[in-house]
C-alpha cells in the first residue's frame, strides 16, 4: 500500500488475532486513498513485509501446523478481517460508510455526504485509532493533532446526545464539559428538570463545589404530556480513551442524585456507556454487566441516522424544535471530516 498508515503486525498474527484492528486498518486505508479504495489481500503482503523485517523472530515459527496456518495466518488474516468489515455492514446498512465488491477483495469509501450515521461511523473509526487506543496511525501524516483530537471528542459527545435521543425515542441534552450552551453545572440542570419535572435540583451539604458534570455527560427523556414521573429516562457517560471501564455511571448514578437533588428524581433512569469503540464480542457480556447499556461503534452510528430521520420529519411538519442538544453542530463535524480526508488523502 502507499498509505502511511502501520499495521500492528503483534496484533493481527498468532491466535490472539485482533479482526476488529485489522478491519480498522483498510477503513482508513479506503479512507484516505485517493481511489478510495483498499484492496483487502495486502493485510497479507503489509504481514509479510513486516515480518522480513522483524529480526527476533523465533525458529519455533517454522513448527507451526497447516490448520494453524490457515487459521491465524496472512489467507486466515484477510478473510477474518473481509468477514469482520461484512459483519459491520449487516449491523449498521446505509450507515456503513464503506461497501465490499462481491469477491471480497476491494473495499470502497463511501461518500458521507449529508449522511450523519457515517459521519458518525467515520469519527467512531479515527477516535478508536489515536495514539493512545492504537498504532495504525502513530507516525502517519494522518493522526490529528492535539487541537483536533479534542474537536473530535468534543463532537462524538454531540452524536453521542443524538444517538441516546434516537435509543429512547425522545429527546437529549449534552451536559458533559463543556456544554454547548456554555452554562453552568446547577444551571443547565436545573433548565433539563423544568421539562422533566420530576424532583427539584439543589446542591447538598458536601456536595463538590466546582463540578464540571459529575461523570454525567447525556440526559435523555420522553415524559409524558401528563407531566408526572414513571416515564422513559435515561443517562449516560460518553468515553472515548483507555479508561471507559472506570467511568461505570451504574455506581455512581445514586450519589449523582443525592448530591444534587433535594427531592430526588423518583422515575428509574436506565444507565449507559458510548464509546467509539468496536467491542470484543467475548467481552461484551461483562461490559454491559459492569457500565450499564453500552452503545459502541455497531449501535451509535445506526441511532445517530434515526435520530435525522425524526429531525428531517418534524422539520418537514413545520416543527422548528429539534428536542437534541448539540444537533446543529453535526453538519460541522461531517465538513470537518470531509475537510480532513481531502486534505490527508494518499
Amino acid at each position: 500500500m502507499t498509505y502511511s498508515l502501520y499495521l500492528p503486525i503483534d496484533e493481527v498474527t498468532g491466535k490472539d488475532v485482533d479482526l476488529d484492528r485489522a478491519a480498522d486498518f483498510l477503513e482508513l486505508a479506503a479512507f484516505f486513498s485517493k481511489t478510495s479504495m483498499a484492496i483487502t489481500s495486502d493485510l497479507a503482503n503489509e504481514v509479510s513485509i513486516g515480518a522480513e523485517n522483524e529480526v527476533s523472530i523465533g525458529a519455533e515459527e517454522d513448527h507451526v501446523d497447516l490448520d494453524a496456518e490457515m487459521k491465524y495466518g496472512e489467507e486466515g488474516l484477510v478473510a477474518g478481517a473481509v468477514n469482520r468489515i461484512k459483519e459491520r455492514r449487516r449491523a449498521l446498512d446505509a450507515s456503513y460508510p464503506f461497501k465490499l465488491d462481491s469477491g471480497g477483495d476491494i473495499l470502497s469509501f463511501v461518500a458521507v455526504d449529508g449522511s450523519f450515521g457515517r459521519a458518525a461511523y467515520i469519527l467512531c473509526l479515527v477516535l478508536s485509532n489515536l495514539e493512545s487506543m492504537s498504532s495504525v496511525l502513530i507516525g502517519s501524516d494522518v493522526h490529528p493533532d492535539d487541537t483536533e483530537t479534542q474537536e473530535l471528542r468534543k463532537y462524538f459527545q454531540y452524536f453521542a446526545t443524538a444517538a441516546l435521543a434516537a435509543e429512547i425515542h425522545g429527546q437529549a441534552w449534552s451536559f458533559g464539559f463543556p456544554r454547548p450552551d456554555h452554562s453552568g453545572f446547577i444551571a443547565k440542570l436545573t433548565e433539563i428538570w423544568k421539562d422533566l419535572r420530576d424532583g427539584s435540583v439543589k446542591a447538598q451539604t458536601g456536595a463538590p463545589p466546582n463540578p464540571k458534570d459529575d461523570k454525567v455527560d447525556v440526559f435523555a427523556a420522553r415524559p409524558y404530556k401528563d407531566q408526572l414521573p414513571g416515564f422513559l429516562a435515561a443517562v449516560a457517560q460518553v468515553a472515548t480513551g483507555l479508561d471507559m471501564k472506570e467511568k461505570s455511571l451504574k455506581g455512581h448514578w445514586g450519589a449523582f442524585k443525592s448530591r444534587w437533588f433535594e427531592s430526588q428524581p423518583v422515575t428509574e433512569f436506565l444507565v449507559y456507556m458510548i464509546v467509539p469503540f468496536a467491542i470484543q464480542h467475548d467481552q461484551f457480556i461483562d461490559d454491559v454487566r459492569t457500565l450499564g447499556n453500552v452503545l459502541h461503534r455497531l449501535r451509535v452510528p445506526l441511532l445517530v441516522s434515526k435520530a435525522q430521520e425524526v429531525v428531517s420529519k418534524a422539520k418537514e411538519l413545520d416543527k422548528a424544535d429539534v428536542p437534541i442538544e448539540g444537533y446543529d453542530r453535526l453538519t460541522d463535524a461531517v465538513q470537518w471530516l470531509t475537510k480532513y480526508r481531502e486534505r490527508y488523502m494518499a
